[in-house]
C-alpha cells in the first residue's frame, strides 16, 4: 500500500529541492499541507496535482 501522506523532507526529496524551499512552499500555501499535532504532512495527491499545475519537470 502506497503512502497517502508524506513528510516535508520526503516531498522535498521527490522534487529535488532543499528543505528551506519546501517549507517556503508550505508556508505560502503553494503546496497544501495538513497539521497532525505538531507534525506537518503533505498528501501525495496534492503534491502530484501541484506538479501538474506548475508543469514542473522532474
Amino acid at each position: 500500500m502506497e503512502k497517502l501522506l508524506i513528510k516535508p523532507m520526503e516531498a522535498a526529496k521527490m522534487l529535488s529541492i532543499g528543505k528551506t524551499k519546501m517549507y517556503e512552499l508550505i508556508k505560502t500555501g503553494e503546496i497544501p499541507s495538513k497539521r497532525i499535532g505538531s507534525s506537518i504532512r503533505i498528501r501525495v495527491k496534492d503534491l502530484e496535482e501541484w506538479i501538474e499545475k506548475e508543469q514542473v519537470t522532474l
